[in-house]
């Protein structure tokens, strides 16, 4: 994995973890990370997942979110979006609506495209209740 996608993906990760974001790591097992304790140089990762479980995780090119691609937002999710951003004459995305995206796990940094997220979709999502 190139320095420019592992840093890419780490920045959605350091992002996305207070939103509970599920991962497929490395030996095609599905966790949550609750805490990136730390990052080597080489791109590996000492994690706390939602088992509160201590993992090591040798290199992180194999370790990706599941995300929804924009495309699947819904109406009423677009409604709601829409709430969350700035009134002002140009319209930019504020801190709280960036939130909303990582909460509700939108890739609004096209990670899917460049293989570095899964596409959550109706069979394989993660997220469901």
């Amino acid at each position: 994995m190139s320095e420019e996608r592992r840093q890419l993906l780490l920045k959605y990760l350091s992002m996305a973890l207070p939103y509970g974001v599920k991962v497929l790591d490395t030996f095609n097992e599905i966790y949550g990370v609750s805490k990136l304790i730390n990052i080597g140089i080489d791109g590996s990762m000492l994690v706390d997942n939602d088992l509160n479980d201590i993992q090591y995780y040798p290199v992180i090119a194999g370790t990706k979110p599941y995300l929804r691609p924009l495309s699947s937002m819904t109406e009423e999710e677009k409604k709601e979006y829409s709430l969350t951003k700035s009134l002002s004459i140009v319209d930019y995305p504020t801190l709280k609506s960036f939130g909303w995206l990582l909460e509700h796990h939108f890739d609004f940094m096209d990670l899917i495209p460049k293989d570095l997220a899964i596409e959550v979709t109706e069979n394989n999502n993660p997220y469901k209740e």
